[in-house]
């Protein structure tokens, strides 16, 4: 499968942004599909995962009851809704989509830069 991320950006601290990422090549509704993400001099870290029927999401304790992911199997794309966002956010996210939830990854997408200022 395909993955295509987009809607990185600038952002001042305390506002959000919404990632999408579209999903190409095989049937979306297969995988389960989740986010990560790589600061700038870190290692690259899980952000969050989605089952493949959305009804199971799990988060990370840095994003947990800020951030929601959300899909649209109809519309073959996944969503990170980032709220409340601190300088700490700066990264490079990942979209992901797993064959096996609770394994890694099977695919990557690009990455789309986000950048929160203080």
């Amino acid at each position: 499968v395909q993955l295509q991320a987009s809607g990185g950006g600038s952002v001042q601290a305390g506002g959000s942004l919404r990632l999408s990422c579209a999903a190409s090549g095989r049937t979306f509704s297969d995988f389960a599909m989740g986010w990560y993400r790589q600061a700038p001099g870190k290692e690259r870290e899980w952000v969050t995962t989605m089952s493949w029927s959305g009804s199971h999401t799990y988060y990370a304790d840095s994003v947990k009851g800020r951030f929601t992911i959300s899909r649209g199997n109809a519309e073959n794309t996944v969503y990170l809704q980032m709220n409340s966002l601190k300088p700490e956010d700066t990264a490079v996210y990942y979209c992901v989509a797993y064959e096996r939830i609770g394994q890694m990854p099977d695919f990557w997408g690009q990455g789309t830069l986000v950048t929160v200022s203080s």
